[in-house]
């Protein structure tokens, strides 16, 4: 990772970004960085979040919250997610979306 800043100490690097508008004005974003450590309790070097939006109310999201560790929200439930790599998690959140409904 590349320092930046007079601080000489590692920052995040952006690896993903997408925003997506759907044909039906639903939207799909997804934003995954590398951190130079953990966010805590995730045991990986990643922090993502991960949405997909129908008429300004989340239905699938995907992140790593700094104290909540890895989860998955699906319409009113929030549940852990086991994070391995970032493929997978594309993955599990896009057939998530499309359960859901979305045409993606």
């Amino acid at each position: 990772m590349e320092n930046l800043g007079d601080d000489d100490v590692p920052k995040a690097e952006l690896r993903y970004k997408e925003r997506r508008e759907l044909a039906d004005g639903s939207i799909l974003q997804a934003t995954i960085w590398e951190v130079p450590a953990p966010v805590p309790p995730s045991q990986h070097g990643l922090k993502y979040s991960l949405v997909y939006i129908v008429n300004g109310i989340r239905v699938v999201g995907y992140d790593n919250e700094r104290g909540k560790g890895d989860h998955r929200h699906y319409g009113p439930r929030e549940e852990p997610y086991s994070f391995t790599t970032p493929e997978q998690l594309m993955a599990d959140f896009l057939a998530d979306v499309r359960a859901a409904g979305g045409n993606v």
